[in-house]
C-alpha cells in the first residue's frame, strides 16, 4: 500500500508495526531481547544502538507523522533535546534560543553549556531581527519552541526556517505542546523536530520517552552521539508507546477541541485575571497560529484574580488533578512555579513573564460541561473561604 497520502488515523494506527509472522496478531509483537545474533543478519541489533525491532518499527510511525526522513526515541523529552544539542554543538560553537522556553531546557543551557565551551544567546522577543540580532559567526543552530511552556507564544516556522537557511544553520523545534496532530512543522522548512513523548505520544500518563524527526543525514549525526551517552528507552516502553500512538489523533483532537471551550470560558469569568491560549482571538499571535497550527493546543495557562490563592483553588478540584506532568487523557493542573520552572531562579522566571500565580490546565478528554463544573465548585469554596 502507498503511504504518502494515508490518512493521520490511518498513519497511527498502521505504520511502524512489528509484522506478527508468526501468529498473525492484530498488534505487534514484543521483542525485550538484549542478545541478538549478527552472523548473516542485516544489523547488529542491540537496544543502546536505537535498532531493536520494536525501536526500528516505532521510528518509522514517528517520522511519518512529521513528514521527515527518519526518527529515534528517547527515554525522556530532555534525553531527545540534549543528544541532539550535543549533537550539532561543539566548543566554541553559539546557538540562539528564545527567552521563554521549558525550565529543563533552560537549565540544561545555562547549568551545562559552558561546560562544554558552548556559547548561546537568547533573543529577547519572538521576531524576525529578534532573532536575526543574535546570530554569530560561529552560530550553528537556532531552536525554539512553539507554542511555547507555560505562556504558550507563538513563533513563526516559515520566518525561522528561512532565517536559519539565509545563514545556513539548522533549526530545531520542540513540537510537544503542538503534538503532530495540531502542528507540522517540517512543512514550513524546521530541520529537526523534538518531542517529549511522555506527553501527547503517549498519553495516558503513564510512559516517559522522547522523540526525534529530521533527514537521514541529521538522524545519523544525531545516532553517532546517542551511541555514546546512552539514552534509549526499554523495548517494553517502546511498545506501550506504539500502542499509545494508534489513538493518539482521536484524543489529541477531542482534547484541543475541550481546551478552546475551556479558554473561551475561563475567558469570561470574573475570577481570571488573563488566559493564555493562542486559540483564542484574544491571543497576540491568534493569526499567526492559526496559519501555521492545524487546531491549536489542549494546553493553556491562565492567572487568577489576585484575591483568589492559586494552590488552595487546585485543592479544592475534585475532577481536574492536581499534578505534575500533562497531555494525558485526564485533565491536569499544576504551577510552573512549583513544577517545570522551579529550577529557573525567581528573577528569570519575572523576566519571562511567568508568575507565581500563574496555573498551567491540561486539557483532557472530559466532557466540557464537567469541566467546568469543577471548576465553579472550587471557585465557590475558594470564595467562601476568603469570606471566612
Amino acid at each position: 500500500m502507498k503511504t504518502k497520502n494515508l490518512g493521520i488515523n490511518t498513519i497511527c494506527t498502521h505504520v511502524g508495526e512489528v509484522e506478527d509472522t508468526q501468529f498473525r496478531g492484530a498488534i505487534s509483537p514484543l521483542f525485550m531481547s538484549t542478545s541478538y545474533s549478527y552472523d548473516g543478519m542485516d544489523a547488529k541489533r542491540y537496544p543502546r544502538s536505537f535498532n531493536s525491532p520494536n525501536q526500528v518499527a516505532l521510528s518509522k510511525k514517528i517520522a511519518m507523522l512529521e513528514k521527515k526522513e527518519a526518527a529515534m526515541i528517547f527515554g525522556s523529552g530532555m534525553a531527545a533535546i540534549s543528544h541532539c544539542l550535543l549533537a550539532f554543538l561543539k566548543k566554541g560553537d553559539h546557538i540562539v534560543l528564545p527567552q521563554t522556553l521549558y525550565g529543563g531546557t533552560y537549565n540544561f543551557v545555562v547549568q551545562d553549556f559552558e561546560k562544554f565551551g558552548i556559547e548561546y544567546s537568547f533573543a529577547k522577543g519572538f521576531s524576525e531581527s529578534d532573532f536575526r540580532s543574535e546570530i554569530k559567526p560561529n552560530t550553528k543552530l537556532i531552536y525554539i519552541e512553539t507554542p511555547s511552556n507555560p505562556l504558550m507564544k507563538v513563533t513563526d516556522l516559515q520566518m525561522i526556517a528561512t532565517l536559519a537557511k539565509e545563514h545556513n544553520l539548522i533549526s530545531m523545534i520542540d513540537n510537544t505542546f503542538a503534538s503532530p496532530i495540531n502542528q507540522t512543522p517540517g512543512d514550513f522548512g524546521i530541520d529537526i523536530i523534538m518531542h517529549s513523548a511522555t506527553k501527547y505520544m503517549g498519553g495516558h500518563s503513564d510512559i516517559s520517552a522522547g522523540a526525534i524527526a529530521c533527514s537521514q543525514a541529521h538522524i545519523e549525526k544525531i545516532w553517532a552521539t546517542s551511541i555514546n551517552l546512552g539514552g534509549h528507552l526499554s523495548d517494553y516502553t517502546v511498545w506501550l508507546l506504539e500502542r499509545s500512538l494508534k489513538t493518539m489523533a482521536l484524543r489529541v483532537k477531542a482534547q484541543t477541541k475541550n481546551a478552546k471551550k475551556m479558554a473561551k470560558w475561563l475567558e469570561k469569568s470574573t475570577l481570571v485575571a488573563k488566559v493564555y491560549y493562542p486559540g483564542l482571538k484574544s491571543h497576540p499571535d491568534y493569526a499567526l497560529a492559526k496559519k501555521q497550527m492545524k487546531g491549536f493546543t489542549a494546553m493553556l495557562s491562565f492567572e487568577l484574580i489576585e484575591e483568589i490563592n492559586p494552590v488552595e483553588f487546585m485543592r479544592s478540584l475534585q475532577l481536574v488533578k492536581y499534578s505534575m506532568s500533562l497531555a494525558g487523557v485526564e485533565s491536569t493542573i499544576l504551577s510552573p512555579m512549583e513544577t517545570s520552572h522551579a529550577l529557573l531562579p525567581a528573577a528569570e522566571r519575572e523576566k519571562q513573564g511567568i508568575k507565581d500565580g500563574l496555573l498551567r490546565f491540561s486539557v483532557g478528554i472530559e466532557e466540557v460541561e464537567d469541566l467546568i463544573a469543577d471548576f465553579e465548585q472550587a471557585f465557590e469554596k475558594v470564595k467562601i473561604k476568603e469570606i471566612n
